[in-house]
C-alpha cells in the first residue's frame, strides 16, 4: 500500500482527497483491500458497480464482444448501440438516445440541446438548484449549486442560474425573457440525498409547458433502478396523481448504466428528439459495442432477477431499520432521507469524538466505518451514504446495519 501510494504521488495529479484504503479485487459486494481484508462496500463506486464485482456474466459478456468487436466510428452502425438505444427509450418514454462516455458528459448534451431549443428566440439560460451537482466540465461547474467546485475556475461559464431545491415559487420568480430550461435531479445524491416532492415534480412541467421550457432531469446517480423503479421521478410519483402524464424532456444518465465500465447517455423527448442533427454533437469513444452489450447484460439480468424489486423491500428494510437506530441515537443520528438503495444518514455536527478534527463529520463517520469493515461514501459535512449494488443479498444489508450500528453504538458512550 504504502508503494503505490508513493507512486500516485509522484504520478497522479493530486484532484482527490482519497482515504487511506486501497483495493485489490472484488466479489459481490466485497472487496478485498491490500491490506488483506474483506471490505462490505455498501457505496460501488459512488453508485456505479450495479451488479457489485467481479459479476460472472459481465466478465463473460465483456471477454465475448471483445473477440467479436470493440470499437468502430459512431460512422458506422452497429447492433448493441442500437439495441440498448431501443431498451432505453423502452424504459423511459418515446424519443431517442445518445451516447457518451461520463455523466458529465451526458449533460453537456442536455446544455447543448437547451440552447438549440432556444436559439432562434435568443434563450438560453438554464434554472438549476441549491446544493445540486451536474459535473466537473466548465459547464457542468457552471450548473452546479455547489460553490465549492467553482473557486479558483472564474469567469464561470454563462446561462446558469441556481434557486432552492423543491421550491416551484423560486423557479418561477427566477424566469426570465431568456430562460430556456430547468435542470433538477430527482434525488439530489452529492448534495445529501434529498429527493423531490410529488407536487414540486408535477408542478414543474406544468409550469415549464406554460412557459415553453425544457424540463431536464439528472438521473445520473439517482436513476437506473437505484430508488426502486428505473427514473426516481417514477419512484416519486408512485401512487400520487399526475404519473401517468409526467415525462421530463431530457434526461442525463451513466454511473449504474455500464457497472463500472465508462458510459454515459442522455435520452429526448419524441418532439425535440432531432434537433440535434449531424454535426452538431458527438463523441469517439461514446456508444462502443463493448460498453453496450455490458450494459444490455446488466439491464437483462435486472429484469431476470427482479432486482427493482430488491432495491425497493431491502432499502425500504435498510431504511426503517436505520430509522430506529436513529430513535436510539439522536445525538449521533439526527436525519434518514431517501429512496430504495439511494439513502443517506445525516449524523450531528456535535459528535464528541469529532469536535475539534480537521476533517468533516462525514469523512470521520467514513473513516471509522472503513475501520471496522464498511465502505460507505460521505456527502458534504455530515451525510453518509449507503449507494449498494443493485443485487444486495438480505444478508448483506444485515451485516451492513450491524456493522454501521455497531460503531454508531461506540460513538454515542
Amino acid at each position: 500500500m504504502n508503494e503505490i501510494k508513493a507512486l500516485y504521488d509522484q504520478y497522479v495529479v493530486p484532484t482527490y482527497g482519497r482515504f487511506n484504503l486501497g483495493f485489490e479485487s472484488g466479489s459481490g459486494s466485497r472487496l478485498r483491500g491490500f491490506d488483506g481484508r474483506d471490505y462490505l462496500d455498501m457505496g460501488t463506486g459512488i453508485a456505479v458497480c450495479s451488479l457489485g464485482h467481479g459479476h460472472p456474466e459481465i466478465a463473460d459478456t465483456l471477454a465475448e464482444q471483445a473477440r467479436r468487436l470493440v470499437h468502430v466510428s459512431n460512422l458506422y452502425y452497429t447492433e448493441p448501440q442500437a439495441l440498448l438505444a431501443k431498451k432505453l427509450v423502452e424504459l423511459t418514454g418515446s424519443g431517442k438516445a445518445f451516447f457518451c462516455n461520463s455523466g458529465a458528459e451526458a449533460n453537456e448534451g442536455l446544455y447543448k440541446l437547451a440552447r438549440r431549443f432556444g436559439h432562434d428566440e435568443g434563450r438560453f439560460e438554464i434554472i438549476t438548484t441549491n446544493a445540486s451537482f451536474h459535473g466537473r466540465t466548465l459547464g457542468g461547474i457552471a450548473a452546479t449549486g455547489q460553490e465549492k467546485v467553482k473557486i479558483g475556475f472564474g469567469p464561470l461559464m454563462p446561462g446558469f442560474t441556481q434557486v432552492p431545491y423543491n421550491s416551484l415559487e423560486a423557479i418561477e420568480s427566477a424566469i426570465t425573457p431568456a430562460t430556456v430550461a430547468v435542470l433538477i435531479e430527482g434525488v439530489q445524491g452529492e448534495g445529501g440525498i434529498t429527493p423531490a416532492t410529488p407536487e414540486y415534480l408535477t408542478g414543474l412541467r406544468k409550469l415549464c409547458d406554460r412557459h415553453k421550457l425544457l424540463l431536464m432531469m439528472d438521473a445520473i446517480q439517482c436513476g437506473f433502478f437505484r430508488t426502486g423503479a428505473f427514473m426516481s421521478y417514477q419512484t416519486i410519483l408512485a401512487g400520487n396523481p399526475g404519473l401517468e402524464t409526467f415525462q421530463p424532456d431530457a434526461v442525463s444518465m451513466a454511473k449504474s448504466l455500464g457497472g463500472g465500465l465508462p458510459i454515459g447517455a442522455f435520452w429526448v423527448r419524441a418532439p425535440y428528439a432531432d434537433l440535434l442533427g449531424p454535426g452538431s454533437h458527438g463523441t469517439t469513444f461514446g456508444g462502443t459495442p463493448l460498453v453496450c452489450s455490458v450494459a444490455l447484460k446488466i439491464l437483462e439480468i435486472i429484469e431476470r432477477d427482479g432486482l427493482a424489486s430488491n432495491a425497493r423491500t431491502l432499502g425500504s428494510m435498510l431504511k426503517t431499520r436505520l430509522e430506529a437506530l436513529m430513535a436510539r441515537h439522536p445525538k449521533i443520528i439526527t436525519q434518514i432521507r431517501g429512496l430504495g438503495f439511494m439513502l443517506g444518514i445525516e449524523v450531528a455536527e456535535d459528535i464528541p469524538d469529532f469536535v475539534g478534527q480537521t476533517s468533516s463529520a462525514s469523512i470521520q463517520m467514513c473513516n471509522r466505518l472503513h475501520e471496522a469493515g464498511l465502505i460507505t461514501i460521505p456527502a458534504g459535512t455530515r451525510v453518509v451514504r449507503f449507494l449498494p449494488a443493485l443485487n444486495l443479498t438480505k444478508e448483506d444489508a444485515m451485516e451492513a446495519l450491524r456493522i454501521f450500528g455497531d460503531t454508531v453504538a461506540t460513538l454515542d458512550n
